[in-house]
């Protein structure tokens, strides 16, 4: 990955998306994307997620956030760009928060 070219996105997805796949299936998605970062449920019900990559597969990832899974319902999804996120390694799933 072009280091001059990563950005980090912090985005936080609401609607129906805990208990119907959505974490699996957004870390198995960034991950075929080739970006790093984490998923992790929210207290709130939300889906947070930080994802580090270029732009453009930044905004796939976000694109694919809209529908998820076949099981959830997303009614909007909000992106923050973050430039002061450490660098990731990886793609994992972390502890509800």
């Amino acid at each position: 990955m072009d280091e001059d070219r990563q950005q980090t996105w912090q985005m936080r997805v609401h609607g129906r998306v805990q208990g119907v796949g959505f974490r699996d299936g957004c870390e198995r998605h960034a991950r075929q994307l080739g970006l790093t970062g984490w998923v992790r449920n929210r207290l709130d019900g939300s889906v947070e997620l930080l994802a580090q990559g270029d732009a453009d597969t930044l905004a796939r990832l976000r694109d694919w956030l809209h529908h998820g899974v076949a099981a959830a319902r997303v009614d909007r999804v909000e992106v923050t760009a973050r430039d002061d996120a450490p660098r990731q390694t990886g793609f994992e799933r972390r502890p509800t928060a």
